[in-house]
């Protein structure tokens, strides 16, 4: 059974730091791009990060580039997203998604949510 699980979400105050783990099972991570998307509520869901599968391209949304950065070991079959200099605007849901990336480039991906296996999701909160 294909699954991905988030961990890692909680308060932070705002300046602080939180990373966010992306755990897969029933299927190798290292074959597949991944991403981490979010949702605020009433807001539309916005890609966050992706990184392709194999040559170690990235994309980051221009809200947090500087302060995400995405990661992955393929021996733990895990994918990290590392948030640096919270924000509130950062609260949301955040979620992680996978699924082979042959036919387009990670940033294309990324803006359009273009990944078939997803994640339940944890919640982050930045407030003082």
């Amino acid at each position: 059974q294909v699954q991905l699980v988030e961990s890692g979400g909680g308060l932070v105050q705002p300046g602080g730091s939180l990373r966010l783990s992306c755990a897969a099972s029933g299927f190798t991570l290292d074959y597949y791009a991944i991403g981490w998307f979010r949702q605020a509520p009433g807001k539309e869901r916005e890609g966050v990060s992706c990184i392709s599968s194999s040559d170690g391209n990235t994309y980051y949304a221009d809200s947090v580039k500087g302060r995400f950065s995405i990661s992955r070991d393929n021996a733990k079959n895990t994918v990290y997203l590392q948030m640096s200099s919270l924000k509130p605007e950062d609260t949301a849901v955040y979620y992680c998604a996978a699924d082979v990336d042959e036919d387009s480039t990670v940033q294309a991906m990324c803006v359009h949510s273009d990944f078939g296996s997803w994640g339940q999701g944890t919640q982050v909160t930045v407030s003082s």
